[in-house]
């Protein structure tokens, strides 16, 4: 069953008390917490590019548009460490029903499953996870859709990825939202032990949301900050820009420009474990992406023909990934 991301009270009753477009709605669970849907679609996505690997073992979580007590705001993305071997990150995603909008929270787990269809990029290209797998206890990063900059990273295989659809949409459903639908693996993922976020992507959110340049309603669905090396740090070193900070409200929502950085864009791998099933390839490596010039751009990917995991353990996403007030 697809999880609901609760609301605090505080965050409630500041949306009701500006008259933001909130309503009440039910709780999944019995936990005295409430969960609300809103009336209005998130913004697009933001492109941007990916920032270096701080280091091995890092996992890259795409960002998103969280819900606040002022509304929408942007949660760059950014690398993290997994809360145990063998699991990934399944996004969050908002979901349109009956006219409303909900937060479906991400989770960790041993199998990426739904996440709407939405395009985040960088190996989440609206189906499954093509930016790495787990062999055993060891994480093999595919070097197609990750930059590793100067970084030392051994565990590295390749396995490019094509034919690409570009969108920035941020939602399932309604009015101009993907059309995905869950498929029996990714329902049967859904029901598999997950794990919530972890303690640094929480820490990462707050932070996004204290800050009020990350405020859709301040940057008109553009904000200048698209992702973090670093969970919380929105300044200085490892911070990546976005590349429609300055666009007009009209050029935001162009979804189908293409970008540059086309190996970001693609989503159909042409070999690797993600593509025939085969195993990792080790071997040490400090390049970027394949193909992706210097600040090359996120986001493009249409469905992708790989699979929901690679290799050994594998998971799909955890906590509560936005949608939250604080």
């Amino acid at each position: 069953m697809l999880r609901l991301a609760p609301i605090s009270a505080f965050a409630l009753a500041a949306s009701l008390a500006v008259g933001l477009p909130v309503t009440l709605a039910s709780r999944v669970s019995s936990a005295q917490e409430v969960a609300v849907s809103i009336t209005v679609p998130p913004p697009p996505l933001p492109v941007y590019a990916q920032p270096v690997i701080p280091g091995p073992g890092y996992i890259w979580t795409p960002g998103y548009w969280a819900w606040g007590p002022e509304g929408y705001y942007w949660v760059p993305g950014t690398w993290v460490m997994p809360p145990a071997v063998g699991v990934l990150w399944t996004p969050g995603y908002w979901g349109w029903v009956d006219g409303r909008y909900f937060w479906h929270a991400g989770y960790w787990g041993p199998t990426v499953g739904f996440y709407g269809g939405i395009h985040y990029g960088f190996g989440y290209f609206g189906v499954g996870f093509v930016g790495g797998h787990w062999d055993h206890d060891h994480f093999f990063y595919n070097r197609a859709v990750n930059n590793f900059g100067n970084v030392h990273i051994t565990n590295v295989y390749n396995a490019p990825v094509h034919n690409v659809s570009v969108t920035h949409v941020s939602f399932n459903g309604g009015h101009g939202g993907t059309s995905a639908r869950p498929t029996a693996r990714q329902e049967a993922a859904a029901r598999e032990h997950h794990v919530d976020r972890t303690n640094v992507q929480a820490q990462h959110e707050h932070a996004a949301s204290q800050n009020r340049a990350f405020l859709s309603s301040v940057n008109h669905g553009r904000p200048n900050v698209g992702a973090t090396a670093h969970a919380a740090n929105f300044s200085g070193a490892g911070v990546v820009h976005t590349r429609n900070a300055g666009a007009t409200p009209n050029a935001a929502h162009s979804h189908n420009a293409p970008h540059q950085a086309p190996v970001h864009q693609a989503t159909t791998p042409t070999h690797g474990p993600h593509a025939q099933g085969g195993g990792p390839h080790s071997g040490s490596h400090n390049a970027g992406p394949t193909g992706q010039p210097p600040g090359g751009d996120q986001h493009g990917g249409g469905q992708h023909g790989g699979g929901d995991h690679g290799g050994g353990g594998h998971g799909g996403g955890g906590g509560h990934g936005g949608g939250k007030g604080h």
